[in-house]
């Protein structure tokens, strides 16, 4: 029921997209198609999540934002909305454009960036499959791994023991939870299977948040910018509301979704009084 209200949510929120759009010019649909083969095999995935980052022209290393990089290719990126803080972060195509929604309850950057990844791999791969499929989910995982650490570019970086100071400067440099690096290097057989179970063991102690949290989680901007950009023009929240047929508080609900929470700092120009 909470996931239906949530994509009930999405649902509005992408028809205040699409109002918004009538005044404003957004990012195209810029999306790769690349569905994934019938029963993909580890070589298949990290091929598709390969070609992603090559369509995203990242360079070599780290995704350096996420949620601005799915933003940009016309994604509508939400944060659930109270209502649903159970639901966990989950993607869908929309008629107007396809949408991610984000659970913010986790309150973990690293977690944060590896949802994101993991729903742009249901988005380019999967278009057809049942949700909660758990070989689907385990699929987007996969490429999720390879899209945020590329096997190639992290192998060498990865410690060949269970090395935590190691392990800690990897999670801020790639942006990726230290359990995800520590499954990235059994998988790449860089850590024994002993090491990895001490690891996993280890990790499970210290439970979530994990130690040496990332700064601040990735956060939407493309409707509050929108927003924003219309605001200037004279055209505000009231005149917008009437537009949809929407409540005003439902309304600053959506915008919020779409929002980064973080207050934002003003600096005064020169010559401007204190």
């Amino acid at each position: 029921m909470q996931r239906d209200q949530a994509l009930a949510f999405a649902e509005l929120a992408a028809d205040v997209l699409t109002a918004l759009e009538q005044h404003v010019e957004l990012p195209h649909l810029l999306l790769p198609d690349l569905r994934a083969p019938e029963a993909p095999d580890l070589a298949d995935i990290a091929k598709l999540a390969a070609e992603a980052r090559a369509h995203f022209n990242l360079a070599a290393g780290p995704v350096p934002h996420v949620v601005r990089m799915l933003e940009a290719a016309g994604v509508l990126v939400l944060r659930l909305p109270e209502i649903s803080q159970s639901v966990d972060a989950f993607s869908a195509h929309l008629p107007t454009r396809p949408v991610v929604l984000l659970n913010p309850a986790k309150g973990d950057a690293a977690r944060a960036r590896f949802d994101s990844a993991h729903e742009l791999a249901h988005l380019v791969m999967h278009f057809d499959a049942a949700p909660g499929s758990r070989i689907v989910e385990k699929e987007a995982d996969s490429f999720a791994a390879e899209f945020l650490m590329p096997a190639d570019e992290i192998v060498e970086e990865l410690p060949r023991r269970l090395d935590w100071e190691r392990l800690h400067h990897l999670k801020q440099r790639w942006g990726v939870s230290l359990k995800a690096l520590v499954y990235r290097a059994h998988h790449l057989e860089v850590l024994t299977p002993n090491a990895y179970r001490r690891g996993m063991q280890q990790l499970n102690e210290w439970g979530y948040p994990e130690p040496g949290q990332l700064t601040a989680i990735e956060a939407p901007t493309l409707l509050q910018l929108t927003f924003e950009l219309l605001e200037k023009s004279g055209y505000g929240s009231d005149e917008l509301a009437d537009e949809l047929h929407l409540p005003a508080p439902v309304l600053m609900e959506i915008l919020k979704a779409g929002s980064d929470p973080r207050p934002q700092l003003r600096l005064a120009q020169a010559g401007q009084g204190r």
